[in-house]
């Protein structure tokens, strides 16, 4: 599996693809060609971890071949960044981390995660220089209720807490726009499309982090099994989401993103494809400028797993460093 030094030197790639190029491979490189076969882009494998290919492209069985020699993810994108296969380096054998995935029934890592979202969520909150009063009510409510979480027994009881800090959170934070509350994937005006994006993006990264550990990432312990959902994936994504919610915030203040990179379709915002570059710019940020934190985040998390660790070995996120 790869090291914590090794994976500091991968690189995560972009690649937008118009119709009629491919990726190809030479010379241990990673190459994408343009449809008169000159060369768009090249990149050595050995320092691959993953390359998000948005929009239609070919790709060949050497492709994939090299791909999983070379231990790096192929993250296959429609050009409005919905992820629908991720290929390359699955470590798909190791069947006694499945074993213990299948057999864990308990909540205890469950309300750890939920406190560190709702830890960092309140870090976003607090950070506000000029908070009012809605501010600082919504802070102490939200405490109120991760202090709740320590006596919840159910995953009912937990996922409530989370919804109703979620609810007051994203009202709060989102307090520099007319916020008409999170609506995922309904795509209802531009900042709930943005917010999509980049949790897809996230969503994404993590996947192939997961997927390099041989985790089953339809087997959650916060999201538990559902028909074709990444439940694993969805409870990791938890703590790290206001990375995305504080990059979004800043870029909209500075005017970075903006409702008109956004057409209306069917009643649904839309991001222009003109606009891709920027937005995979903006919202890759936080991401890439963590990747050594969120890739021990995985690390640590799966060391603990499974050696049936203490919760007190299980790994926490903090946008603003220790807790």
């Amino acid at each position: 599996m790869i090291t914590a030094p090794d994976f500091a030197k991968k690189q995560i790639v972009f690649v937008m693809f118009s119709e009629g190029e491919k990726l190809a491979f030479s010379n241990d490189n990673l190459i994408v060609k343009n449809t008169d076969g000159s060369v768009k882009f090249q990149c050595t494998c050995y320092r691959l971890f993953i390359v998000f290919a948005v929009g239609n492209c070919s790709i060949t069985s050497v492709i994939i071949q090299k791909a999983k020699k070379f231990g790096f993810f192929i993250a296959l994108m429609t050009g409005g960044f919905r992820l629908y296969e991720l290929i390359g380096a699955e470590k798909d054998g190791n069947t006694l981390l499945k074993r213990k995935q299948y057999v864990y029934e308990g909540i205890e890592i469950a309300k750890i995660i939920t406190c560190n979202k709702i830890s960092n969520q309140l870090y976003l909150l607090k950070s506000n220089r000029n908070k009012s009063d809605s501010v600082k009510e919504a802070i102490l409510t939200i405490e109120g209720y991760k202090q709740n979480i320590s006596n919840v027994q159910t995953l009912n009881e937990l996922m409530a807490y989370e919804g109703l800090a979620s609810k007051l959170y994203f009202r709060n934070h989102f307090n520099n726009i007319l916020w008409s509350g999170r609506q995922p994937r309904l795509k209802r005006n531009a900042i709930n499309s943005t917010l999509d994006i980049g949790y897809t993006l996230l969503f994404s990264f993590l996947d192939a982090l997961l997927c390099s550990y041989g985790f089953d990432t339809y087997c959650g312990v916060m999201h538990r099994q559902y028909y074709m959902r990444k439940s694993l994936v969805c409870d990791f994504i938890e703590p790290f989401r206001p990375l995305i919610d504080a990059q979004i915030k800043k870029a909209i203040n500075l005017k970075q993103l903006t409702d008109n990179d956004y057409t209306i379709i069917n009643y649904q915002y839309r991001l222009k494809w003109s606009e891709n570059a920027k937005y995979i710019s903006v919202l890759m940020e936080p991401i890439i400028e963590n990747k050594d934190q969120i890739f021990l985040y995985v690390q640590t998390y799966y060391r603990a797993f499974m050696k049936d660790a203490s919760i007190d070995y299980y790994p926490q996120y903090y946008i603003g460093g220790d807790k």
